[in-house]
C-alpha cells in the first residue's frame, strides 16, 4: 500500500510537471520604428522576468512599416517615433483596427559624424539643408563651407519607413521632400553607426540613445538654435529644458485594442508605464515626470482610442496633461 501511495504521487508530480513544462506560452508581437526599440525591449525583457508565461518579441521594421503591420491586425503594439499619419489612420480604420495612442518619452535626433573628422564643428539648419537634401545637395564639404575640405560628402539616412526619416525631413528640410537619393539607407540605426563611423567624411543623423551608444566611435555636431542662434549639443538635459530645436520630439507606443482581449497585453502595457520613467533614463531617453505616467496609465485603462492631437510636434513639447486627460 505505502508503495503504491509513493507510485500515486509521482505519477502526479510527474504529470503535473510535464503539463506545466508543455504549458504553450502566450505571444506578445512588437513591431516598428528602431529608436523605440531599446525601450521597448528593456521593458519586454523586465517583464519576461517576472512573467515567464509570455514571450514578448520586439521587431525594427521602421515607424512605417510597423503601422503596415499594424493596420493590418499582425500586431500588437506598434513603436513610433512620430504620431500616425492620417492615411495610417485610415488603413487602420478600413481594416477595423481601434488603437490607444500612448506617448512614453522624448528624444533627440543627433547629426553625427566620425572621431576622425576634424572640421565640422556646428551646422546650422540651412547647411543641414544644403548636405540633405535632394534636389541641389553639396557634394563636397567646401560646398558647405569655403574653408571645409574638397572631399566629397558621404550620407548615411534611416530608411524612409523610418519616423526619424520623417522626422528630419518634415523639420529640416521641409514638406514633400526626401533626403538625396545617393544617401546610404537603414532601417539598422547600427548599419549607419558603423558606416559613418568608418569614413571622416560623412555624415548621418538618428536618435540621440544611438549616438549615446556610440560615442567612443562617432560625435554629435551641435546644431544652432534658429531662436537664440546659440550652437546647442544634444544631450538629455538640452532636449528636456527644449534648447535643441528643432531635432526633438516624442516617442509612442500604439496598441490595438482588440488586443486588449489577449491574455497579458493590459499587464504588459500597464508594466510599460510603471517602468518607462527608469528604463527610457536607463537606454539614453528623456523620460517624462513620474505624474505623467500615472495619467497615461488612467488613459489607457479607460481605453481612449485614437489620436488625440494628430499632428506633428515640430520642436513643439506638448501637454501629457492636456492632452491624455481622461474627463
Amino acid at each position: 500500500m505505502k508503495q503504491f501511495k509513493t507510485f500515486l504521487v509521482l505519477t502526479i508530480v510527474t504529470s503535473s510537471l510535464i503539463l506545466y513544462c508543455g504549458k504553450k506560452r502566450q505571444n506578445i508581437v512588437i513591431d516598428g520604428s528602431s529608436t523605440v526599440y531599446p525601450i521597448s525591449q528593456a521593458v519586454a525583457e523586465e517583464f519576461m522576468k517576472t512573467h515567464s508565461d509570455y514571450n514578448v518579441t520586439v521587431g525594427i521594421s521602421g515607424t512605417g512599416g510597423g503601422f503596415k503591420k499594424f493596420c493590418a491586425g499582425e500586431t500588437d503594439i506598434s513603436d513610433a517615433s512620430r504620431e500616425i499619419k492620417p492615411t495610417e489612420i485610415q488603413k487602420c480604420k478600413e481594416n477595423k483596427i481601434e488603437f490607444i495612442e500612448l506617448p512614453v518619452a522624448y528624444d533627440g535626433l543627433s547629426v553625427v559624424v566620425s572621431n576622425n573628422n576634424n572640421f565640422v564643428d556646428v551646422l546650422s539648419i540651412e547647411e543641414l539643408y544644403k548636405i540633405f537634401n535632394q534636389k541641389n545637395p553639396a557634394k563636397k564639404w567646401n560646398e558647405v563651407r569655403p574653408n571645409w575640405p574638397d572631399k566629397e560628402i558621404k550620407v548615411f539616412s534611416p530608411g524612409q519607413d523610418s519616423g526619424t526619416y520623417d522626422y528630419f525631413v518634415e523639420v529640416i528640410l521641409g514638406k514633400d521632400e526626401r533626403v538625396r537619393p545617393d544617401a546610404s539607407f537603414s532601417e539598422d540605426d547600427n548599419v549607419l553607426v558603423k558606416g559613418v563611423s568608418e569614413d571622416p567624411y560623412a555624415i548621418a543623423f538618428f536618435g540621440l540613445a544611438y549616438f549615446e551608444e556610440n560615442k567612443n566611435i562617432v560625435k554629435a555636431i551641435p546644431i544652432i538654435n534658429p531662436n537664440t542662434k546659440k550652437a546647442v549639443e544634444p544631450t538629455l538635459e538640452t532636449v528636456m529644458n527644449q534648447t535643441y530645436i528643432p531635432l526633438s520630439r516624442p516617442l509612442f507606443i500604439y496598441i490595438n485594442k482588440a488586443s486588449l482581449q489577449k491574455p497579458g497585453i493590459k499587464e504588459f502595457v500597464n508594466f510599460y508605464l510603471d517602468n518607462a520613467y527608469d528604463l527610457a533614463k536607463q537606454v539614453g531617453y528623456i523620460p517624462f515626470p513620474k505624474s505623467d505616467y500615472e495619467i497615461l496609465k488612467k488613459y489607457f485603462q479607460a481605453e481612449k482610442t485614437g489620436s488625440p492631437k494628430n499632428e506633428k510636434h515640430a520642436g513643439e513639447f506638448f501637454s501629457i496633461k492636456d492632452l491624455y486627460t481622461v474627463e
